[in-house]
């Protein structure tokens, strides 16, 4: 295996295992590893693995890796008190929430893996969610519900 084979899988384990919230932790980690790593490389890593940071209810942010399943336990409990609504139109739907919230919380949408929902695109407010031509919008909301709870208060 390669140097950056090797350390992509190490990264992955890290983040899969423990709830990293800066790069400086995930560097003293991989130290630990026995990986030395400078913050510009890892940086690139970070992107080239489309690794996205979420809010976490008691760590404040931390990474994910992309398609994994996000649990409740895994995002913030908290994070659909930042959605302030959300409205349909023919297959899209748009999701507000406050300022800032919006990629955060279009991470756990996008590895919800609802048939429904072809993909998101998130502002800084505002979450795009584009659903195939044949979804059935009820169950796009069920599936919402299910990682954001609180959202029933703003439907």
């Amino acid at each position: 295996m390669n140097q950056k084979t090797q350390r992509l899988a190490t990264i992955r384990k890290i983040i899969r295992s423990e709830l990293i919230g800066s790069q400086e932790e995930l560097i003293a980690r991989l130290a630990e590893c026995g990986i030395n790593i400078t913050q510009s490389t890892l940086s690139r890593d970070l992107k080239f693995m489309n690794v996205a940071k979420v809010p976490h209810k008691n760590k404040g942010y931390i990474y994910v890796l992309p398609n994994t399943v996000q649990h409740e336990v895994n995002v913030s409990s908290n994070i659909s008190d930042n959605i302030t609504g959300l409205t349909f139109s023919g297959n899209l739907g748009v999701m507000k929430t406050k300022s800032g919230y919006a990629s955060a919380i279009s991470v756990p949408i996008d590895n919800l893996n609802c048939p429904g929902i072809l993909s998101t695109i998130a502002g800084d407010n505002t979450v795009l969610i584009i659903m195939r031509e044949d979804a059935n919008r009820n169950q796009v909301v069920e599936a919402l519900l299910r990682i954001f709870p609180m959202l029933s208060n703003v439907l």
